[in-house]
């Protein structure tokens, strides 16, 4: 996906840029939206298919697994013949599988359905901010992608109240609501989209490497969650751990030797970049602790405390509100004083945050005393982690980097979330709602975001880029906003 003011056109390209602005925000706003619907409906979802935590945990692992290995080729598929197509190809697509969804008989089927959801969702982010750099003249492509940055954060708070209520319906609803407001994007999108392409563009995508990716995190997710049950010593968990560690190194081996005309799925040229290597570590780690804390709370507020669906998706507003607020703030901060030390800042609060539930959260509810003031930390702390870590990654590559790099970067963002569900049902070990299990989660998700506030710290004071653009945040809770600000670079 080349997406940098570099490679955009000088001038808009389209009559009506408002309405393409409208059309892209939209779709990225279903596919965050799902995210958080999915999650406050978790626990019913189980319920109704009589499934254990571990085999539902793919309706979560599945999408993000397949979406994070996607988001590079879609990129470069759109580059070579047509972005539009490709935005309108992934939207028809999300709206099948969110149709898929809303039919499934058995877990099985709503897994494979989710897939088809992340196939649709890897094209429409891929292409998203593309389109409205090349709908939009230069002096208003700000405000454009300041609004599409935001969206991410809109969908975050919105995501749980509206899920708790579409779930009091009927659990199928939580993926219909996804189909008339689709379709309308879908209609309007037809007629107000225009194309665009790199001519330049004549590499292709590794398809190879991407299902080894797959593959190899696939099975590293499955291990962990299966663990718990079958044993960490069982024949099965460790051929799959093995698999894992395999099929990971394939990629690497990839990489290293892909054929000429390939763009390799995993840029190894770009990790010689110490700010890079270690802002896309840090991310992992610290999308693993928030991946993990966000189904934990659900788990934990329905389990634990007893809150019906649509009690715990509003008691869930207060940290992606307040991540959203942080977010534009912290990324002004972290280009005065630096990336890293805001990041890591940003994780430790975090962290704050979810030890402040170990200490204090009993069993009988206490909202507002025992667990709103760790979503004020959390909120705090995520808001100024993404954006930063997000600049920090970018800062040090050149532009025509930029596209790639910030493809691995979201890549990195949800295979880290992916993870950390894994994590946290391994953990948890199917006590999630007694509060033992739900003090080793957060333990652990604690621990993740202190590894990640060790790396960040390590990046150092990188800068933002003049421009700093990053995917929409289709897994994650807060928008990851384009810094307004110019700064400079730092070598």
């Amino acid at each position: 996906m080349r997406a940098t003011a570099e490679q955009a056109p000088s001038t808009g390209g389209a009559r009506s840029p408002g309405l393409v602005l409208l059309v892209v925000s939209a779709a990225v706003f279903l596919s965050a939206l799902d995210l958080f619907i999915v999650n406050i409906a978790f626990p019913v979802l189980g319920e109704t298919f009589d499934v254990s935590t571990s085999a539902l945990s793919w309706v979560l692992n599945g999408y993000t697994i397949v979406f994070a290995a996607l988001l590079a080729p879609a990129g470069r598929i759109a580059d070579r013949i047509g972005r539009r197509r490709v935005f309108l190809t992934g939207l028809a697509t999300f709206l099948a599988g969110s149709l898929g969804c809303a039919l499934a008989w058995d877990v099985g089927s709503l897994v494979a359905f989710r897939v088809v959801q992340a196939f649709g969702g890897a094209m429409v982010t891929a292409t998203s901010l593309a389109l409205l750099l090349h709908a939009f003249p230069p002096a208003r492509r700000a405000t454009a992608i300041a609004v599409w940055s935001m969206v991410g954060g809109v969908a975050a708070a919105l995501g749980p109240p509206i899920g708790g209520l579409l779930v009091e319906l009927s659990w199928r609803w939580i993926f219909l609501v996804n189909v008339p407001v689709g379709i309308a994007a879908l209609l309007l999108g037809l007629r107000v989209l225009p194309e665009s392409r790199d001519e330049s563009e004549t590499r292709r995508p590794d398809l190879v490497g991407t299902l080894l990716l797959i593959v190899s995190v696939g099975l590293l997710a499955y291990a962990l969650v299966d663990a718990p049950e079958r044993g960490w010593g069982s024949a099965v968990v460790v051929g799959a751990f093995g698999g894992a560690a395999v099929a990971g190194a394939l990629v690497g081996l990839r990489a290293a030797r892909v054929p000429r005309g390939t763009v390799p799925v995993l840029p190894l040229a770009l990790f010689r970049v110490r700010s890079f290597t270690l802002a896309n570590l840090s991310i992992a780690f610290f999308m693993a602790g928030f991946g993990g804390m966000l189904l934990g709370n659900v788990l934990w507020l329905t389990g634990g405390w007893g809150y019906s669906t649509v009690e715990a998706g509003f008691a869930l507003i207060p940290g992606p509100a307040l991540a959203a607020l942080t977010a534009i703030p912290a990324g002004r901060l972290g280009a005065r004083i630096g990336c890293g030390p805001v990041a890591a800042a940003g994780t430790a609060i975090f962290a704050v945050g979810v030890l402040f539930w170990v200490l204090q959260v009993g069993e009988q509810s206490a909202f507002v005393v025992d667990f709103l003031p760790g979503q004020v930390f959390t909120g705090i702390g995520v808001g100024m982690t993404l954006t930063n870590l997000s600049a920090a990654a970018s800062s040090s590559l050149p532009p025509p980097a930029l596209a790639t790099g910030t493809a691995t970067f979201s890549a990195f963002r949800q295979i880290g979330a992916t993870l950390g569900v894994s994590i946290l049902l391994a953990a948890v070990a199917g006590g999630a709602g007694e509060l033992a299990g739900a003090n080793r989660g957060w333990s652990l998700t604690a621990g993740l975001a202190l590894v990640a506030s060790a790396l960040a710290l390590a990046v150092g004071r990188g800068h933002h880029a003049d421009l700093q653009i990053v995917p929409a945040p289709v897994a994650v809770p807060a928008p990851v906003p384009a810094p307004l600000d110019g700064a400079r670079r730092v070598p």
